[in-house]
């Protein structure tokens, strides 16, 4: 017996915080996710607080007329992550609010190596000759 494939329905990144959405409700979560955005960015402090998202502009018909979801499933999804700030000792990155509870336990002296234990990712060192 052949096993079922069963077509999974097409779903669209939110630009604001990259999760996805079915292709009807993602107009109902935008405005939604924007204005929850602004509430949140609102209570950083000031060096931390960013420049609202853009919607990305994406050539997303192809040639049959079709959209391109593919395409503006990615411009999405880098409009999203473009929303990360990195921790100024350790290089990772983080939304806003959540940097402020990183950087609580992130000390400078052992925070390569307590975050190398917790699997964060750094950024390339330079090697010098």
């Amino acid at each position: 017996m052949e096993p079922i494939m069963i077509r999974r329905p097409p779903t669209v990144v939110c630009y604001i915080c990259g999760r996805e959405y079915g292709t009807k409700s993602i107009s109902i979560h935008e405005p939604q996710c924007l204005k929850k955005w602004h509430n949140e960015n609102n209570l950083l402090p000031k060096e931390l607080r960013r420049q609202e998202p853009k919607k990305p502009e994406v050539r997303a018909i192809t040639a049959k007329g079709f959209y391109d979801l593919e395409a503006l499933n990615e411009a999405a999804w880098t409009s999203a992550q473009s929303q990360l700030v990195p921790c100024d000792v350790c290089g990772r990155t983080f939304l806003p609010d959540r940097l402020i509870v990183h950087q609580r336990s992130c000390k400078p002296k052992a925070a390569k190596s307590e975050c190398l234990q917790r699997g964060g990712r750094f950024p390339r060192e330079e090697k010098t000759k």
